[in-house]
This record gives C-alpha cells, structure tokens and sequence, in this order.
C-alpha cells in the first residue's frame, strides 16, 4: 500500500473552482491526497460516520460498529484519514475522538461543486 500524502498547508486561493483557473501544482498535489484517501470505500463510509455523529465528533468505539473490520484495521483507515488532513483526532484517557477538519471538506466541496461546473457552461 502506498503512503497518504501529508497535508502541505496550501492556502484557500490556491484551490479554486478547476473551471476558473488550473490548479498549482502544490493545490493539485495537496487535493491528491485527500481524494486519494477518500478513494477506499471504507475510509469514505468512516469519514461520512464521523461527519454524521452528533457533535461531528466520534470515538473511536463509536466507529466500529458496524463496519466489519477489525479495530486495527479501522485504526489504520483512520490514520489516512488524518495524514490526510480531512481528520483531527484527540485522545481522551484510553479513547481516540475523531472530528472532520471543516476547511478540508469545504475545499472539496468548492473546487468539486456543481455551482461552479454550471457556472463554467
């Protein structure tokens, strides 16, 4: 399996509509990765799980169930998910809780909406 690119911190402008302007090749490098990590079925459905949890907030507890994969397993998907940085995650006493990072979904959102392809038409 290969390696998630790290989150290289490119700044908003840089991630434009793809039907304004091409992407830099930092921006283009950058959204790679997380669509890469959203690519595996079940990384997409944890990631849909967390966003979806009350609080936007999930422990990890919360997230096995039912998702017939083994903790470890999970845990590996979920690490993904955070080198990614769609995840942050915070460990309280013997649980990991998981958050969406807001930025990272409104980036997709902005350069993959349908608002921006019907404004290119």
């Amino acid at each position: 399996m290969s390696k998630s690119l790290p989150v290289t911190g490119v700044p908003d402008c840089e991630f434009a509509p793809l039907v304004r302007e091409p992407l830099s090749m930092t921006a283009a490098t950058e959204l790679a990765g997380k669509l890469k990590a959203l690519s595996d079925p079940v990384r997409l459905r944890l990631l849909s799980v967390v966003a979806s949890h009350p609080g936007g907030e999930a422990c990890v507890c919360d997230l096995s169930a039912g998702i017939e994969l083994s903790q470890p397993t999970i845990s590996h998907h979920l690490k993904v998910l955070r080198i990614a940085g769609l995840l942050e995650s915070e460990r309280r006493g013997s649980w990991v809780h998981y958050r969406v990072i807001p930025q990272a979904l409104q980036q997709l959102s902005e350069l993959l909406g349908s608002d921006s392809l019907a404004a290119s038409g």
